[in-house]
């Protein structure tokens, strides 16, 4: 159990990929340009980092024509998140 625990909090442990998880839990599911547009990276990238998280089972993808949504599919990664913004609130950042 530790082990998957450790793979999925590495895979969480990206600043851009935390700001992906915001993005998917405000908007419930999203396509790659939108999220890289709120993201402020470029496609490719933003890309890149999905795809991080899909391997680890952290958001599932669908495709719709042309293009691929994203949406989180293990929701313990908000839980993560969540808890990263109440330690930063406490300590004033």
């Amino acid at each position: 159990m530790f082990e998957r625990v450790c793979e999925v909090l590495k895979v969480l442990a990206h600043p851009h990929r935390l700001k992906v998880i915001e993005v998917l839990q405000r908007e419930e599911s999203a396509p790659v340009f939108e999220i890289a547009q709120r993201i402020g990276l470029p496609q490719a990238a933003t890309s890149q980092h999905l795809n991080h998280l899909k391997r680890a089972g952290i958001v599932a993808a669908r495709r719709t024509g042309k293009e691929v949504w994203y949406s989180i599919q293990d929701r313990r990664s908000i839980s993560v998140l969540d808890c990263i913004r109440e330690k930063g609130c406490r300590e004033g950042k």
